[in-house]
């Protein structure tokens, strides 16, 4: 009832009866003036047995692909264990969410009150009933959404004024489009940034750097390129790869950073698991040959690795010590995201391929010094 009063629409059904919802249930809405989201109300998470356990599964199962969240408590009650459980799991997968304290009407629980002081928790005292509290937590929701979405490839390892170097790869190893395309978006934001984009070849790197009247801020590169460049390239200069900025972009880059430690840790017998979702040769060469054999000659170990190719995530992740994922140029962002979400709920460690090639090939930890909170992870890898 809440959602819809907050909306002014009919989107979920609604009964006095508890427990009217016992699936989660989605649908479209249009959130002005944001735009086009996906409304999901779940299951109430306050059942005990078997019956309990299933819709809190479906419960974070929906939380790990989610932007935002909205919990909803109940004035006239305090948290319950399972409601702190869960709001455990939002800020492991830091997850932007407030809680609405619905049915004021009645009054509000002090207990509650001091309970969500004490968290430090963001919260609306709302009445479905009385439309009471509605727009203010309304305009919360949109502003939330709103900067969840605000990050852009470029973010915080570049600023207006600067000066770029692109290394574009002589031998186009990789599917064009796909290559272009990473190419292109970052070109894109620089102009939109104001930063000054110099494109070119490997050959051409050192006379290029050599002609500019200084040293540019940043210089990125293919993979195949990084030994030629890391030569190259003064050390005062940042120098990264195109896949770390993208696992930075599109994955979770401090995440996996720490995914790197698990590779220290291996044991035989351990279980890995690799997920593909390109479709490209090259790219199965890389799960089904270079990947593994990397990994045996680094840990010098013997391990299970399985493949798991264009699928979710398994459900016995759990049985895994590592996974270790595409760089997810074929699948969206959202997509990504909630696979490292599901890891992280189930505290399986995830590194990406971009990622991990920087580190076994030595690129660790140059191509990770623009980005500050990676840095800041592996410091803590290091010191362990």
């Amino acid at each position: 009832m809440l959602v819809n009063s907050l909306f002014a629409q009919n989107i979920f059904t609604v009964s006095d009866i508890a427990e009217t919802t016992t699936d989660s249930v989605k649908t479209k809405y249009e959130l002005l003036p944001y735009g086009p989201v996906v409304l999901v109300d779940t299951a109430g998470i306050d059942d005990e047995g078997e019956l309990g356990k299933q819709k809190i599964s479906e419960t974070i199962k929906i939380l790990s692909s989610s932007d935002f969240a909205l919990v909803i408590v109940d004035a006239r009650e305090t948290l319950h264990t399972k409601e702190l459980e869960l709001l455990a799991y939002l800020d492991k997968l830091k997850i932007s969410y407030v809680i609405a304290v619905n049915k004021i009407e009645f009054g509000v629980n002090p207990y509650l009150l001091k309970e969500l002081k004490e968290l430090r928790l963001t919260h609306f005292e709302v009445s479905s009933k009385e439309k009471a509290g509605l727009e203010e937590l309304r305009r919360k929701i949109i502003r939330s959404v709103t900067n969840n979405n605000q990050q852009r490839i470029l973010d915080d390892i570049v600023s207006a004024g600067d000066v770029i170097v692109l290394i574009v790869p002589g031998d186009l190893t990789l599917p064009k489009g796909k290559l272009i395309l990473s190419h292109v978006q970052m070109i894109q934001e620089a102009i939109d940034k104001d930063v000054t984009t110099i494109i070119c070849k490997e050959k051409e790197l050192r006379t290029t750097i050599d002609n500019l009247k200084s040293y540019p801020n940043l210089v990125i590169v293919d993979n195949n390129s990084f030994s030629y460049a890391a030569a190259n390239v003064p050390e005062k200069v940042k120098l990264t790869t195109f896949s770390v900025i993208l696992a930075s972009y599109k994955g979770d880059l401090p995440a996996f950073v720490r995914g790197l430690r698990r590779i220290e840790e291996l044991k035989n017998g351990d279980r890995v698991l690799i997920i593909e979702d390109c479709p490209h040769r090259s790219e199965e060469d890389m799960s089904k040959v270079r990947i593994p054999l990397w990994l045996q000659y680094h840990t010098n170990k013997n391990l299970q690795i399985d493949i798991n190719k264009g699928q979710d995530l398994p459900g016995n992740i759990s049985d895994y010590k590592l996974i270790i994922h595409c760089n997810g140029t074929m699948i969206t962002h959202r997509e990504m995201q909630t696979r490292i979400n599901e890891a992280k709920i189930m505290d399986v460690p995830i590194v990406n391929y971009g990622t991990l090639i920087s580190y076994m090939h030595g690129a660790v930890p140059r191509t990770l010094e623009p980005f500050k909170e990676a840095m800041a992870e592996w410091e803590k890898f290091k010191s362990t």
